[in-house]
């Protein structure tokens, strides 16, 4: 039996980032029902040829980068190819930011408001990053 897990990104620090595409991914291809919702300061790392080298909080964030961990959107994106997650880009950050959905990165769903985010998460697990 599957349960959902339905992540929220808000944080544009390494280790949130990196913490959030290790449940997404590790979820997902335990063949839970995996949604990721991302929004505020995590939205522009998946921006079409952003830069992936979000900064660090602390020495773990140092500590991933120099022994070289699997790059958080690597690992969102081997969630969505291997286990079938969905991720979605928050409408309302992408309206702030003037995005539009051929700016984001192909393996992001269509943009997704916060109220049918939660309104899906509500009979499963929600973690927040």
């Amino acid at each position: 039996m599957s349960n959902r897990i339905s992540i929220m990104v808000v944080s544009g620090t390494i280790e949130r980032l990196q913490m959030a595409a290790m449940v997404a991914s590790v979820g997902a291809v335990s063949g839970n029902d995996v949604t990721v919702f991302l929004s505020m300061n995590a939205l522009p790392f998946f921006r079409k040829g952003a830069d992936d080298r979000a900064p660090a909080e602390g020495e773990m964030g140092k500590l991933l980068v120099e022994k070289k961990a699997p790059p958080f959107k690597q690992l969102f994106e081997n969630a969505v190819e291997l286990g079938d997650a969905k991720i979605f880009p928050c409408s309302m950050a992408m309206d702030v930011f003037g995005y539009d959905k051929s700016d984001v990165e192909p393996y992001l769903g269509e943009p997704l408001g916060l109220t049918k985010f939660l309104d899906d998460a509500r009979e499963g697990q929600i973690w927040s990053f």
